[in-house]
């Protein structure tokens, strides 16, 4: 599965939540320095939904705000799920 966020960094706290247009807004705790971010994202979703930093990949985006993230072996359900938890 696919999924479009726009990160905010050095938010207080990481948590992922509906944003407009069917996006989805993470704020990460982590500044955007040096690749910090991208690799929040990367354990924040593994560690979320229980899959291996592997599974997790930047599509495209990297040096952006926007980022097109692939979500191997998930289903919407479950990412949805992450987003309840938050």
């Amino acid at each position: 599965m696919t999924v479009e966020v726009r990160v905010q960094p050095r938010a207080k706290r990481n948590a992922l939540l509906p944003g407009p247009e069917g996006r989805w807004k993470l704020y990460l705790t982590a500044p955007a320095v040096e690749g910090q971010a991208n690799q929040a994202l990367v354990e924040f979703f593994a560690k979320g939904l229980g899959i291996a930093q592997s599974r997790v990949r930047i599509l495209s985006g990297a040096k952006s705000r926007q980022k097109v993230v692939a979500l191997e072996g998930i289903t919407a359900e479950q990412f949805l799920a992450l987003a309840a938890h938050n």
